[in-house]
């Protein structure tokens, strides 16, 4: 049967093609790998749309064999966001967008921005961030088993409560103020003679909305987006006690089972997603200001000497954790902050 033979070798050559399309399929399909990022924040803010942005990249870059799936509210620690850092070191989470303040409990040296009134405008930030404190502080990261990347901004936190305004250290005598867990910022408010209550994010809006608690201290983004002054908090101090940088990260051992070419796209994308995000959150800070006051709320903007008394009343803090935080560091970011 010759005239079949030509039919044989087409079907043959038909199931030969369909065999190798189904291997490359096969194959493409357990090269491509996915990544756990954990964020506080959704991507109504820019913490959060500094996740998304990053996932973004990494998926542009890599033509989709490499991708990041953003878990945002703490969804990976059960709410829990100053356990982030340690369940990332350990692996239960591969990669994070976090802030300096929820992983300073695991990484001390991170404390540096939480310092009171010690950076005072966005340039020191820069200054600190981009100079020699700024590496000291990611090889501090990168000795606790986590790769840092590249520098992100949740911005300066500014103090609001329900009670009135306050411009001076006397205002906060005896005021509840929900504070995160960290043991700096526990210091700072019982030095102003406030009561820092320490909750999570996820309590703190009910805390408020109750008046369990009297005030609380955030960027402007999250009392904008968030609408705290929906729960009371009709008085506003823009003080710029301290900066909040935020650290895109990844597992060391995630980061060492990845080629040098997903490394490369994954610290680039990095980096610009958290150039995008530092923009982008400095640029709407006045229209959020703006809309923060047309909904009614009080803003009180310090004046020299009234800042220079919220310095002064926290000045045995310093004293306190800069040995904690490390004296090179501190002097590496003073010198950073120096005009040339």
């Amino acid at each position: 049967m010759p005239s079949s033979c030509p039919a044989r070798r087409v079907a043959a050559a038909l199931a030969g093609v369909l065999l190798v399309s189904a291997s490359l399929a096969i194959s493409s399909s357990v090269e491509a790998r996915e990544l756990s990022v954990s964020t506080v924040l959704s991507d109504a803010f820019p913490w959060g749309q500094a996740a998304e942005k990053w996932a973004e990249r990494v998926a542009e870059r890599s033509g989709g064999e490499l991708t990041l799936r953003v878990y945002p509210n703490s969804q990976l620690v059960s709410g829990d966001q100053t356990r982030e850092f340690s369940a990332m070191r350990s692996g239960l989470i591969d990669a994070a967008v976090g802030s300096t303040i929820n992983w300073s409990p695991q990484v001390p040296e991170l404390n540096l921005f939480s310092l009171p009134f010690f950076m005072p405008d966005v340039e020191s930030v820069d200054a600190v961030t981009g100079g020699a404190a700024g590496e000291m502080v990611f090889e501090a990261i990168a000795s606790r088993g986590v790769v840092p990347l590249a520098w992100g901004e949740n911005g300066f936190r500014q103090l609001s409560n329900s009670q009135g305004p306050i411009d001076e250290p006397a205002d906060l005598e005896g005021l509840k103020i929900r504070v995160v867990g960290s043991p700096l910022f526990q210091d700072t408010f019982t030095a102003l003679g406030a009561n820092p209550t320490q909750m999570s994010w996820a309590d703190a809006k009910p805390a408020l909305t109750t008046g369990a608690v009297d005030g609380q201290e955030n960027p402007l983004s999250v009392f904008d987006v968030a609408r705290i002054d929906q729960v009371g908090q009709e008085h506003l101090t823009l003080w710029n006690y301290m900066n909040d940088p935020l650290v895109f990260a990844v597992n060391r051992q995630v980061w060492e089972s990845l080629s040098e070419q997903e490394r490369t796209i994954l610290r680039e994308s990095a980096e610009e997603a958290g150039a995008w995000e530092i923009a982008m959150t400095r640029e709407e800070e006045p229209a959020r200001l703006a809309a923060i006051q047309e909904r009614g709320v009080t803003v009180t903007e310090l004046d020299e000497a009234q800042h220079q008394a919220f310095v002064e009343a926290t000045e045995a803090v310093h004293d306190e954790w800069v040995p904690r935080i490390g004296e090179a560091i501190v002097e590496a970011a003073r010198s950073d902050m120096q005009p040339d």
